[in-house]
């Protein structure tokens, strides 16, 4: 049965959030201090945490907290106590995005809902079924999917639909983005993006800002969303003013019940936009009418409007309907009883009933003083007093045991929430418990002499390989990796170098499944061993064929626990991500072989909305197009399946780096717009460790990322 449609409004202070309940918000998600994707918001530290449930239990509003972020080994600890203190607290759900996170919370929290978040980047049926089996009971959409596809993961699964209706739209599918990691050291996978794609970077006839989407608004389309099934509306901000927030609720609860304002949605326009919005992704009409940048004109026109939308959340609503009983017997304390209809409190005073001497209490007083529940969400709709004749009872202690009575059903109506926590139960290795003297540990050096090679096409393929594959003494080619949509004719090719070759199942599978499907088989017959992923749909359509499974570094693997998920989803290897330290690579433990990439382009950004198309069509690119920043800087974009990709301005070299990696089983050489001959001085240099030459980088091995 369809649960009740839920307004998942942000929270990213304790004003934001009490703006989110008043007009109506059945459910709010925030951070606790750094584990979570808005780390530059003001947050929540534990007591706060507290706080902010028990004011939302009280008046039947959920509470969701975002663990949406990659976690390193050393934070392991921390992120323990934070499950805890959402267990004692009770909070509703954590919404997650790390896969050894989420295998944490199974473990030591097993009655604990989880939310899969978008940052997971899952598009396909197969994907979300795939996070079904992983223990997740609702999962947050891609923004980039069209109504219908939307339409197909409701009607071929069971879990649970979140979906983004309103704020900041992202040029790059999300947990696939690597731009502010790779240029500044600010991650976006862990909650710090700079947001550098709103800066100018540009196509020749483009927009001078071809990586800044409008803000996103689906508000017109919630009622069709709605009767869809989805469960959630979620509206992005929690770096956002209380007002923003207290707006876009209000909209969307309008939008729900057929609730025409378009007041309200000008003055949400006002407030925050970056010209304006755009639904193209849910209709189907992607292009240049989907970007926007934030002006100055949009800042001067949202200034007049915040006093005006403040009015929205101003006072409590009082909305929960009570009865409170009273009862006064000379000589005796003082009682009191408050019910909602389905519990009751009962509260004794200290102070004992007496006779009047002078002044009488009336019964009218007292009803008065008992009907003044303001600044609570409580409504008195009935008293029941019963007091001896002849009594006075100071007006303050009337006022004192209803405040009392109030406080206990409201802490009656915030019990049964807690969720059983435990600690670790599953057997490890001594060295994977997370204790903080534990990660110290050095690992056992293994042997990391082979390479993986990926081709961007198979045309990058020296036409002598078998002959550098035979010379290849040091370092011994284990595997090379090739499109999907490598050519019938190209396999004969691959068979006859006598090296076990696999095929790259593209990140962004989309509405491609059947076609895929195909091609999966067609390569599988032409002797492919292994399929490379990114992504958990990756993983489901290779399990579908029973291929071996090789992870690529976009599956965002940088914690041991994330290492041992692997194996649950059949992997057979996995590259770690390219986020990770050198020395955090080495400190890793699970008993599945991993390697690192040493050398390429990395992939920056994965977006459905190919940027070159605002200045050109896809005849006229033909694979050769780039983006340019301020600084002159191009950066290469190659399409694949439909989505595009941005890479980086140069490669990762690491041939004379290489021994600085001593716990990992093979190395990964990156090749994306390398020609043949470029690719044979790249397998000599790292054949031979030679230093770089020419434009190049080494990643973030060295310099980390916050």
């Amino acid at each position: 049965m369809q649960s009740k449609t839920e307004i998942l409004a942000p929270a990213g202070s304790m004003e934001s959030l009490i703006a989110a309940v008043r007009v109506g918000a059945d459910a709010v998600y925030l951070g606790v201090n750094d584990f979570n994707a808005r780390r530059n918001a003001e947050n929540f530290g534990v007591k706060e945490l507290r706080d902010a449930i028990l004011y939302c239990h009280v008046r039947g509003v959920k509470v969701y907290i975002t663990l949406n972020t990659l976690i390193f080994d050393s934070e392991i600890p921390s992120v323990l106590e934070l499950i805890k203190c959402g267990c004692a607290f009770g909070a509703d759900a954590f919404i997650i995005q790390d896969l050894g996170i989420a295998k944490l919370v199974r473990e030591v929290a097993p009655n604990m809902p989880m939310h899969a978040s978008t940052q997971m980047a899952v598009s396909t049926v197969a994907g979300f079924k795939e996070l079904e089996k992983l223990g997740f009971s609702r999962a947050i959409l891609p923004r980039e999917l069209s109504f219908e596809e939307i339409k197909e993961i409701k009607e071929n699964t069971e879990i649970e639909l979140e979906m983004f209706v309103h704020g900041a739209l992202c040029m790059s599918v999300s947990g696939q983005c690597y731009l502010s990691g790779m240029l500044g050291g600010r991650s976006g996978n862990r909650g710090l993006c700079a947001q550098p794609c709103r800066l100018p970077f540009f196509v020749s006839g483009g927009t001078g800002h071809d990586l800044s989407l409008k803000d996103l608004s689906l508000i017109d389309h919630i009622k069709k969303l709605s009767d869809l099934g989805i469960t959630s509306f979620k509206i992005e901000g929690r770096m956002k003013r209380p007002e923003y927030v207290a707006a876009a609720v209000t909209a969307c609860k309008n939008a729900l019940i057929g609730k025409e304002d378009e007041s309200l949605k000008k003055e949400l326009k006002a407030v925050f936009s970056r010209s304006g919005f755009t639904d193209g992704y849910l209709t189907g009409k992607l292009g240049k009418s989907m970007f926007g940048i934030r002006s100055k004109d949009d800042v001067i026109v949202g200034t007049p409007v915040l006093r005006n939308l403040s009015r929205l959340y101003n006072k409590e609503k009082q909305e929960i309907p009570i009865t409170i009983s009273l009862t006064g017997n000379i000589g005796k304390p003082l009682l009191a009883s408050a019910s909602n209809g389905k519990i009751r409190v009962f509260v004794t005073s200290d102070y004992k009933v007496q006779k009047a001497k002078t002044h009488t209490t009336e019964v009218a007083d007292i009803r008065k003083q008992l009907h003044k529940t303001g600044g609570t969400p409580f409504k008195v709709m009935m008293t029941d007093i019963d007091i001896d004749k002849g009594i006075n009872i100071p007006m303050s202690e009337i006022n004192n045991i209803r405040r009392g009575v109030i406080e206990a059903l409201e802490m009656k109506l915030t019990e049964g929430f807690a969720k059983e926590f435990s600690g670790i139960k599953e057997h490890y290795p001594e060295n994977i418990i997370p204790h903080a003297a534990a990660w110290k540990l050095k690992p056992e050096p293994v042997n990391n002499q082979n390479f993986m090679l990926r081709f961007l096409t198979v045309n990058q393929i020296p036409d002598d390989f078998d002959e550098i594959v035979e010379k290849s003494i040091r370092h011994k080619i284990k595997s090379i990796i090739v499109p999907l949509k490598t050519p019938e004719d190209k396999f004969s090719y691959l068979r006859k170098l006598e090296i076990p070759f696999g095929i790259e199942i593209p990140r962004g599978l989309y509405g491609f499944q059947g076609k895929n499907d195909k091609l999966l088989k067609d390569a599988i017959k032409n002797g492919a061993a292994f399929a490379f992923v990114g992504t958990l749909d990756g993983i489901a359509l290779a399990r579908k064929h029973d291929l071996k499974i090789v992870g690529g570094p976009t599956l965002n693997i940088t914690n041991s626990f994330s290492l041992y998920e692997c194996t649950s989803l059949s992997l057979s290897s996995v590259i770690v991500s390219t986020e990770l330290e050198a020395k955090q690579i080495n400190a890793l433990r699970a008993n599945i072989p991993r390697g690192v990439l040493v050398y390429g382009r990395t992939p920056l950004m994965l977006t459905r909305n190919c940027p070159v198309k605002n200045g050109k069509s896809c005849k006229t690119c033909k694979q050769d197009a780039y983006l340019t920043d301020r600084k002159k800087i191009r950066f290469p974009v190659v399409c694949n399946n439909g989505v595009a990709e941005v890479l980086n301005s140069r490669p990762i070299y690491l041939a004379d780096h290489l021994q600085k990696f001593d716990n990992t089983d093979f190395q990964l050489l990156y090749f994306t717009k390398e020609s043949k001959e470029k690719v044979k001085q790249i397998l000599n240099a790292y054949e031979n460790e030679l230093p770089p030459t020419g434009e190049f980088t080494r990643g973030l091995y060295f310099r980390g990322t916050k």
